[in-house]
């Protein structure tokens, strides 16, 4: 699994209704699973937080699909160089 493949599916999977949905609402989810994450975090629920992390993940995704950006392009650029694990096939 790989960043590009999972923003891929994230937009196969719900770029239509996030589209329908519009950028400040879909942002505003985003926000929500955020302060989840943040309640998980401070009742040291290991399940809801992988749950939340995955939730926070997919959200950005949805968010980044919405505005056009290769999040693993932004992502090489912001903190690439030889430390980057590349997925080999």
């Amino acid at each position: 699994m790989n960043l590009r493949c999972l923003q891929n599916y994230i937009r196969d999977e719900y770029f239509d209704r996030d589209s329908s949905r519009g950028l400040h609402a879909t942002f505003t989810w985003l926000v929500e699973e955020v302060g989840e994450l943040a309640n998980a975090i401070l009742n040291n629920d290991r399940d809801n937080i992988e749950e939340e992390i995955a939730d926070v993940i997919a959200w950005t995704l949805s968010i980044a699909n919405l505005l056009n950006v290769d999040v693993a392009k932004a992502f090489t650029k912001k903190y690439g160089g030889s430390k980057i694990c590349i997925e080999k096939n």
